[in-house]
């Protein structure tokens, strides 16, 4: 017979899902005994489940396949709780597996005993709890297919640690088809109608560009159609930014030249993207609730269309799919030429590196303007939250393969974990992480998994002292009146090389030509930035 647990693991390698992150937990020894003497799913231990769940989710992004966390009852629950939040916002297949107390003690506030149906039911896509091992495989169906289908997200599972033990009759749940919907014709031929004519097209692009073959289709798409494009909030990695017809990212503070510029556009084709409050600047582009162009929205989950903008055009399938049917042209197009260089050029203003020379440090924005310079055709940049890494979204020009891994949610904690899963996923990749000291204490320690492993990541930490992006808002509402936004720090060099980093310190601006020569050592590096403060306060 089948064990609960083994069924899990069989029907996660029959899905390919070949990695899963853990920190163990006596309340799913069962499961964990599952993955013993297995070779086809590598079992990857971690300190903290925080770390663990980021890591799960920046290797779904990767794959395109669910990542996969597994946690204890209780605490480890608790501590896992970012990755379900991040899994939500940033639209990422994420199954989160709970051990749970014993079905007996269900719901008799047992020790470390949560009701997570309550707990994540407004976070997570499904919630689930299997006190029956015949309902575990149906569960495994609908968990696979919830995390993956319309707008990617987060499901939980719990399961008592006596049902994990206990057998079961049914085989590995196989892959079943997904679901696949196609625009319907009249809508296809009323979109090329609208893109003919108009005279100033604009396509934001997101998240749901989500393979590296749909990246390749939508820039040929863009040079078809010769449409200018925008990504949503942190999606630079979806096109060329240096690409003619790039016109940047919607972020948090886009200046007002480039806003007034893209008010002008007479078409917006909104394809793959959720229009949330960064990427619609706090809704005020398009206007509400009736935009002031046409407005055609593409996205697989109807869920998220005409949720707060009125369409005139809703496709509800994937943008690939879309994008494929609505072709090529086969007629003239207007002369875009002006369009196109607008909003060019309000792109190279954002892109210029401010030239401030600190009497405090190094401007970060030089090393990361530096590193852009020198990274390989493939490489993969993940992004802690914080104001540190304003200038990766801003001066970095991205171009496909290559990969941004940051948090749409705005975790901190986030930079590290996902470094370390990336190294792991595509070791032969340069992995760069941008980390400051505040988000790399709050995990970190999956430096652990990279000393284990001996992978040859490049850390990149922002020492200067405070919670800077805290900081500033601060400044700006009550200047002068400094309170908790700084701290100590330990000693970052000696921590580097308790996990076998060699450290590098860069103090001063002369010290920024070994950067270069870093980024291309075939071992891990470990760079610690004394960044100013100075260079990003309010002036």
């Amino acid at each position: 017979m089948t064990t609960v647990g083994q069924l899990i693991v069989e029907t996660l390698a029959a899905h390919q899902i070949d990695r899963v992150f853990c920190v163990p937990g006596e309340s799913y020894l069962g499961l964990l005994d599952a993955f013993y003497g297995r070779s086809d799913v590598d079992l990857v231990v971690c300190r903290q489940e925080a770390g663990a769940g980021f890591m799960a989710l920046a290797d779904a992004r990767l794959t395109g396949r669910p990542g996969v966390a597994m946690v204890s009852r209780g605490p480890g629950a608790s501590n896992a709780a970012i990755s379900v939040h991040t899994a939500q916002q940033d639209a990422v297949p994420f199954i989160l597996f709970i051990g749970q107390v014993a079905a007996q003690d269900v719901r008799r506030d047992s020790f470390q005993e949560i009701d997570y149906g309550h707990m994540f039911g407004k976070i997570a896509k499904w919630t689930a709890e299997v006190t029956s091992p015949e309902r575990m495989a149906e569960t495994l169906l609908r968990a696979v297919h919830m995390a993956t289908t319309g707008l990617p997200g987060p499901v939980v599972i719990a399961i008592p640690e006596d049902v994990l033990t206990s057998d079961c009759a049914t085989q590995a749940v196989l892959p079943q088809a997904r679901p696949a919907a196609a625009p319907d014709a009249a809508s296809v031929e009323k979109v090329r109608a609208l893109l003919s004519s108009a005279q100033r097209p604009l396509v934001l692009a997101g998240s749901g560009i989500d393979t590296p073959a749909a990246r390749v289709q939508l820039l040929a798409f863009l040079e078809a159609w010769n449409v200018p494009s925008i990504v949503s909030f942190r999606c630079q990695d979806l096109l060329p930014n240096a690409h003619p017809l790039y016109a940047g990212d919607m972020g948090l503070s886009n200046p007002d030249s480039q806003m007034a510029a893209l008010q002008e556009c007479d078409l917006l084709l909104c394809a793959g993207a959720r229009l949330s409050d960064i990427t619609t600047q706090n809704y005020t582009y398009p206007r509400l609730v009736r935009p002031q162009m046409t407005f055609i929205h593409i996205h697989s989950d109807p869920g998220v269309i005409g949720t707060h903008f009125a369409c005139d055009v809703a496709l509800a399938c994937h943008p690939s799919i879309a994008l494929a049917a609505i072709g090529e042209p086969d007629f003239s197009l207007p002369d875009r030429t002006n369009w196109i260089r607008q909003l060019s050029g309000e792109h190279r203003k954002i892109t210029a590196v401010c030239d401030i020379v600190p009497s405090d440090g190094v401007s970060f924005e030089t090393v990361v303007e530096l590193v852009g310079q020198y990274l390989p055709e493939d490489a993969i940049v993940s992004v802690d939250a914080g104001t540190f890494g304003a200038p990766v979204y801003r001066v970095v020009s991205f171009a496909p393969p290559q990969r941004l891994l940051a948090p749409i949610s705005g975790a901190m904690g986030f930079g590290v974990p996902a470094a370390v899963a990336a190294c792991l996923r595509e070791p032969d990749r340069t992995v760069v992480c941008f980390v400051g000291d505040g988000g790399f204490l709050m995990t970190g320690s999956e430096l652990a998994v990279a000393l284990e492993r001996k992978l040859s990541l490049k850390i990149i930490l922002s020492e200067n002292g405070m919670y800077a992006s805290i900081r500033i808002q601060q400044e700006r509402q009550f200047p002068g009146r400094n309170i908790g936004t700084s701290f100590a720090n330990p000693d970052f060099e000696l921590m580097a090389k308790a996990y076998g980093f060699p450290v590098t310190q860069i103090s001063n601006a002369f010290q920024l030509g070994l950067i270069p020569d870093l980024l291309r050592s075939p071992s891990p590096e470990f760079i610690v930035v004394r960044s100013s403060v100075e260079a990003v306060l309010p002036r």
